[in-house]
């Protein structure tokens, strides 16, 4: 297997778990009546589930990562961004005409979109502590 395909394979098995967690039908999650019911807690679940993608994503690259320039980390760091937000708006899609017993929900892509960018954040300070400890060494 080549170093581009063994790379990303965390992400694209991050990926398969997230289709199938929202693949699953609505009546397997237990509901929860807020008063802002758009500020429920599965947006929570949306952001940690595409913060973790993202993460992951990044994750499979992170020796190149911390061994290049800004150009290339924002480089990267875009790509991926795409990629999580058009994933997340596909797995709303299906939702809202493939899987049974689920909807499409625009506060959910608002929630996955966060999620993209909170795991970029997360990545960078890592990225940051893994760069910082290659100094010391």
């Amino acid at each position: 297997m080549d170093k581009l395909t063994r790379n990303f394979l965390p992400g694209t098995f991050c990926g398969v778990v997230i289709l199938i967690l929202t693949g699953l039908s609505g009546s397997y999650f237990p509901k929860v009546q807020t008063f802002w019911e758009w500020l429920g807690p599965d947006k929570i679940v949306h952001i940690i589930m595409f913060t973790g993608f993202v993460f992951v994503c990044l994750w499979g690259y992170r020796g190149q990562y911390a061994e290049s320039d800004k150009p290339y980390r924002r480089r990267a760091e875009m790509i991926v961004l795409i990629i999580g937000i058009a994933y997340s708006g596909l797995t709303e899609l299906l939702q809202g005409t493939v899987f049974k017993g689920r909807c499409c929900s625009l506060y959910d892509f608002i929630a996955d979109a966060l999620g993209c960018l909170v795991g970029i954040f997360v990545f960078r300070l890592y990225a940051k502590s893994m760069r910082h400890d290659r100094k010391k060494a």
